[in-house]
């Protein structure tokens, strides 16, 4: 008789701990789901070449860029310029696309307060992989801008001159 008994109290254990373990399932599949905040303006309709960008982009910004212009890209005080809500960066498409590669030093604009802190380049860095970049930068934090391709980015880079970029 004990031995019944001891199966049915493991048997009503596996049920309660299975029970709670498809609560927590559900609990972790909806915050997950539907509570995940992103700036991302890539959408579910988009191209999959264009997804692959973005999630590439997002990588390489976390990589080479985060360090100085923050995860978030609010820059760091009046050290590094922003990226976010950036009027540097909605007007000024070709330079920053030079300014990955080539770097620039000297005065720089930015939503009207003024950066002196030399960006150094990273020319080891890919047509493709500054395409990618690009498009993560252009659709995150309010920009909102179609891929970047890489035969674009390419002849915007064989247009600039390392020290050319316009402030």
């Amino acid at each position: 008789m004990p031995s019944k008994l001891a199966a049915e109290s493991v048997k009503m254990k596996i049920q309660y701990i299975s029970i709670a373990l498809g609560i927590l399932l559900l609990a972790f599949c909806f915050q997950y789901c539907s509570g995940k905040k992103s700036d991302s303006n890539i959408s579910v309709a988009s191209s999959v070449k264009q997804q692959q960008y973005y999630v590439h982009g997002e990588q390489l910004y976390i990589k080479h860029c985060s360090n100085c212009h923050q995860k978030n890209g609010t820059g760091l005080g009046l050290l590094y310029p922003p990226l976010a809500k950036s009027d540097y960066v909605d007007t000024n498409f070709e330079s920053v696309i030079c300014l990955m590669r080539y770097g620039m030093e000297g005065e720089l604009t930015v939503n009207g307060k003024s950066f002196n802190k030399a960006m150094p380049g990273i020319p080891s860095l890919s047509d493709l992989e500054i395409a990618e970049i690009a498009t993560y930068l252009y659709n995150t934090w309010e920009h909102q801008r179609d891929s970047i391709e890489l035969q674009d980015v390419s002849r915007i880079l064989d247009n600039c001159k390392e020290g050319s970029v316009s402030k």
